[in-house]
């Protein structure tokens, strides 16, 4: 048959199986629609043309209806149909109820690239009325505008979208949204589906019929202010999304709950979300600590082969979101804790929902912490003093709130438990400049002054990390003579035979690199700027370095690769994830094509390590189990 199809042109047989259909009650919906659409023509002409009594065009609109629902998944019949419905309802029912729950389904299901007559109807009618629209009117509005922009969230979790949209709509909009009447009138112009004719519609709303109904379809201030909400919205459920992306099945979990904004834990409750509190509660009060392994299990309900970056943030998040922190925070640690490792549940004394927030400051100590924890751990012991100049330098800390400060000390309290090693430090001093030199010697020789003692230990400790920052390592003892001391000699307690002191040999003569107390204050303050080195080294989104590091030799831990490959992987491993362009932009630069440089990586990392360096996930995330046991083999290589 033809795409208009006449029943006076098509063939005998078509017109024979056209006229078994209809005595067969046009009941089955796998035959061609165009048979269906013969039929529909002729309702539809009856309806718009001859203008039958009340009670018939109900039977009309009935009838579509029941096709439509029996051709659903025809993309054509749903078009056509839904268009000649929206019109049809409004004339055969004398007009709308706006109260009628399957008038906002009906819209819905009939979006198309100019908003449904009947939304411009409803929402006509209302502002001629003076009607004051509620949030589900607005929302939508929204939904069904052909300019609107919603993202992910908005789909994948339509509900919790719009019990959002509400609240957010009722808070800034207590008494409704009143809109100002426009100009134009509504009008519709119908082309019937046979093409045969078309018509025009002009309806009237009020209790006496006699009010003309405004067009709403070139407002933009109500769409304005609806996306506006929605974009609020969206960002509020941008992590629960995710999730959810993730976790197809994991709405109702303590993890996709805890993700959930607070407002709507009324409207979306979990039973299980206070025992989640409660047990967060007890392992606080029991000092803090546990296992990786047992908090992911808790959270996601089994217990994973391997905890990657993507758990442990989700989980930092889940914890913030019924005011409990977790340290570290795989944001800004310099490395993630292992599935053996520790971490530390504290309190954060208010629910949070973006950790990822945190001030230059911040991100400042936080570096320096785990520097002069590095050499606190030096001589395998830490002293009371010691952990007092720890807590000291955290509470002296400028620049930083009440909850900032929080977590500084809890991850005071991880570097304790889970010393940082050379490995972790040395790609980060790197990116350090010598403008802010001073700030991180002034840190380290402080905690090497905590007790009094300079252990050799300790001294060696200060040496790598001059070296890694490309500092002469002679300035040590300059330092450690000059910092926090008098010119005299220094103070020590009794030698013990565990362990034994060094003497501080005099101070050489490096008048122009000896630490300025002044110098240092002044760096300190100007946090903006050292954030933009020391900082952001914790991101994951840092800038791929202009320059791929040459590799001269490969070293043992490289073996299997050639130099361009071993390049790849060396600079790789410093960062736990690498953005799609980032890695095509590494990979050119040592001449390799990102998709042939991927499939080499992983399965020399397979044939080594028995699973992949990268893993694709918004981008490429890098095995930090791989990329810690390339730098434990490099550092042994070091010393």
């Amino acid at each position: 048959m033809s795409y208009w199809p006449g029943y006076s042109s098509i063939p005998a047989v078509c017109r024979a199986t056209y006229l078994d259909w209809l005595a067969g009650g046009r009941r089955d919906g796998t035959i061609n629609p165009g048979y269906m659409f013969l039929f529909f023509y002729g309702l539809e002409r009856r309806f718009l043309v001859d203008q039958p009594p009340e009670d018939e065009k109900r039977e009309i609109v009935a009838e579509v209806e029941r096709l439509k629902a029996l051709f659903a998944q025809n993309y054509s019949a749903q078009r056509y149909l839904g268009e000649f419905l929206d019109i049809a309802r409004i004339m055969a029912m004398g007009g709308l109820s706006l109260d009628d729950p399957a008038l906002k389904q009906s819209i819905l299901d009939n979006r198309s690239w100019d908003l449904p007559f009947s939304l411009k109807f409803a929402l006509g009618g209302m502002i001629a009325e003076g009607k004051a629209f509620d949030a589900e009117w607005l929302h939508l509005w929204l939904l069904c505008h052909p300019e609107r922009r919603l993202r992910t969230p908005a789909e994948r979790c339509g509900e919790e979208f719009k019990a959002l949209f509400q609240l957010k709509f009722d808070a800034l909009y207590p008494g409704g949204l009143k809109v100002r009447t426009p100009r134009k009138k509504l009008a519709m112009n119908y082309r019937a589906a046979s093409s045969e004719f078309s018509c025009s519609v002009n309806l009237t709303a009020g209790e006496g019929k006699d009010i003309a109904v405004p067009d709403v379809t070139d407002l933009r201030s109500p769409v304005q202010k609806a996306q506006t909400i929605a974009d609020e919205a969206m960002d509020e459920l941008d992590k629960f999304s995710r999730y959810l992306g993730r976790n197809a099945d994991g709405r109702g979990s303590i993890e996709a709950q805890a993700l959930l904004p607070a407002e709507l834990w009324d409207l979306f409750p979990s039973a299980e979300l206070e025992g989640l509190r409660e047990w967060a509660r007890g392992h606080v009060e029991g000092g803090g600590f546990i296992q990786a392994l047992e908090l992911i299990t808790r959270l996601e309900g089994n217990a994973p082969g391997k905890i990657g970056k993507r758990q442990l943030t989700g989980a930092a998040d889940a914890l913030a979101r019924i005011g409990f922190g977790m340290a570290p925070d795989p944001r800004f640690s310099l490395r993630g804790p292992r599935i053996d490792d520790p971490v530390v549940i504290f309190d954060l004394g208010e629910t949070v929902e973006q950790l990822e927030v945190v001030s230059p400051a911040y991100k400042v100590a936080l570096f320096e912490l785990a520097l002069a924890t590095f050499v606190a751990h030096s001589d395998s012991k830490i002293v009371e003093a010691e952990h007092r100049a720890l807590r000291d330098k955290v509470d002296a800390t400028g620049g930083l709130t009440e909850l900032e400060r929080k977590r500084l000390h809890a991850n005071l309290k991880w570097y304790l438990e889970v010393p940082p090693d050379m490995s972790w430090l040395r790609s980060r001093l790197k990116e350090v400049d010598a403008e802010h030199h001073l700030a991180l010697r002034a840190a380290v020789v402080v905690i090497a002054h905590a007790d009094s003692v300079i252990q050799s230990e300790e001294v060696a400790c200060i040496e790598k990390i001059y070296k890694a920052l490309g500092i002469d390592a002679g300035l040590v003892y300059a330092d450690l003579h000059a910092g926090d001391v008098s010119d005299g000699p220094v103070r020590v307690r009794a030698a013990e035979a565990e362990a034994p002191g060094e003497q501080i040999p005099a101070e050489p003569n490096v008048r122009s690199t000896a630490l300025d107390a002044a110098r240092i204050a002044a760096i300190r303050s100007d946090t903006e700027r050292v954030s933009n080195v020391l900082g952001e080294i914790f991101a994951a989104d840092d800038d791929a370095s202009d320059e791929a590091p040459h590799v001269h030799a490969l070293p043992s831990s490289l073996a299997g690769l050639d130099h361009r490959h071993a390049a790849l992987v060396d600079l790789l491993a410093q960062r736990e994830h690498w953005t799609q362009q980032e890695f095509a932009d590494i990979a050119g630069k040592q001449g390799l094509l990102p998709s042939g440089a991927l499939e080499a990586i992983n399965e020399w990392a397979f044939e080594k390590f028995d699973e992949a360096l990268l893993d694709e996930y918004d981008g490429y995330d890098v095995s930090q189990d791989i990329a810690d046991a390339l730098r434990a083999e490099r550092a042994k290589g070091d010393n």
